[in-house]
């Protein structure tokens, strides 16, 4: 197999087991993973039947203790997405750029405003079945769910998010794309969590993918607009200006 195609990574065992008890053997283990998991196009770790239960197997553990400890604050966390695959990334992009196209965006400025909030396939970190969407269920649901307001101040989702921000990080969750006015890339994203046992080594790995030539081997629709330039800028802002909890 060739280099671009196998990337080897090595967890650091203690580190890790410090502040994740929770954390399993395998994880602590050197770790290896392909150019397919790593922009979601198979991964035989990933277990679950649906759009919003298919998951890492270690994050779908942590989540279930998670999941458990909120309930019994009578807080009930739902996950309204979670693993999302190659081919639905490409389809919610390539929708949104026919879309924002048709109505006379220029290609370059579809992308931009497309990149606000949804990912370009091939580099979401949903694909790596480490990072889930999340609400409470309990309250009555609004028409748009995933809206920072319903996370803070009266919003519906206030005691889930003051919750999660004391106690998820014990879990090994960890907020990504964090309220700070400094941050650039995608806007911020009170209901976005990731299983940083997992998910920082597959970062690490994933960095040394070649995005750009990656994007037009599988032929994205509007990939020929990706400049270097570009794809150098959403590297640094979009792909890695998050919690630098998440970053190894």
């Amino acid at each position: 197999m060739k280099r671009k195609d196998f990337l080897k990574i090595t967890a650091i065992g203690g580190f890790g087991l410090s502040i994740f008890p929770q954390l399993s053997f395998n994880a602590l283990q050197e770790e290896t993973f392909t150019r397919n998991q790593l922009i979601g196009k198979g991964n035989p770790d990933i277990v679950g039947d649906s759009y919003t239960s298919k998951m890492h197997k270690e994050a779908k553990a942590a989540f279930s203790k998670m999941k458990e400890a909120a309930l019994k604050e009578n807080l009930k966390i739902e996950v309204v997405s979670a693993y999302r695959s190659f081919e639905r990334q490409k389809e919610i992009f390539e929708g949104k750029y026919n879309r924002f196209t048709k109505q006379g965006l220029t290609p370059q400025a579809a992308i931009l405003k497309i990149i606000e909030y949804s990912t370009i396939p091939g580099t979401s970190r949903h694909h790596w079945g480490t990072d889930i969407d999340i609400i409470d269920a309990n309250p009555p649901r609004p028409k748009s769910v995933l809206l920072a307001e319903n996370f803070h101040g009266k919003g519906p989702f206030c005691k889930l998010k003051e919750w999660l921000n004391e106690n998820a990080s014990g879990f090994g969750f960890y907020e990504v794309y964090t309220d700070n006015a400094n941050r650039k890339g995608f806007k911020y994203e009170p209901w976005h969590f990731s299983y940083a046992p997992v998910s920082k080594p597959m970062l690490k790995a994933y960095k040394e993918l070649d995005i750009k030539t990656i994007l037009l081997d599988e032929k994205v629709k509007g990939s020929t607009y990706f400049t270097d330039e570009f794809i150098a800028a959403y590297r640094k802002e979009n792909v890695l200006d998050i919690n630098p909890l998440l970053i190894s």
